[in-house]
């Protein structure tokens, strides 16, 4: 398994088809949980540093869509959207994620979140459909923004305490 990361969220390659990250929060599941499914909340974290969230639609069902947009620093827009096929609350969220610049290359996210002594570990698996999708988004510069928004989310959800 490669580990490819520099920041507080570990971010290793299980598969030539996955990329698995890896963060803990101080602060208990359901605000991390909150505060990773609240549209208003979303716009607060989402973006890291790259710019402003200017969409988040969340429908929290199986079956749900879901759409974040931003205007990034650079004047462009970049949206992704998707469809939740498992919502266990507080617990684990499975997903369809497509990059709107790369709609041939949907995955397939599982997002897990435990507690322990009150802090989270968030895990997120995404399954790929190749090697190269795979490494499409790794090649992206996705770790920067993710390490970024991780980061956000982490103050997003100790703000709600």
């Amino acid at each position: 398994m490669a580990k490819t990361s520099s920041g507080t969220a570990v971010m290793t390659l299980p598969t030539d088809t996955q990329i698995l990250i890896t963060r803990e929060f101080d602060a208990p599941r359901h605000l991390v949980y909150k505060a990773y499914t609240t549209p208003e909340l979303i716009k607060r974290w989402w973006s890291g540093d790259r710019g402003e969230v200017t969409k988040a639609d969340v429908d929290l069902r199986v079956g749900g869509k879901w759409r974040y947009v931003m205007t990034a620093n650079g004047g462009f827009e970049v949206g992704f959207h998707g469809e939740y096929r498992e919502v266990v609350p507080n617990d684990r969220l499975v997903t369809t994620e497509v990059y709107e610049g790369m709609p041939e290359g949907e995955a397939v996210v599982t997002h897990t979140f435990s507690e322990k002594d009150g802090h989270t570990t968030l895990t997120i698996l995404m399954q790929l459909q190749s090697q190269a999708d795979r490494d499409a988004v790794i090649n992206s510069g996705m770790e920067g923004g993710m390490q970024e928004a991780m980061d956000h989310l982490e103050q997003v959800a100790v703000s709600l305490r």
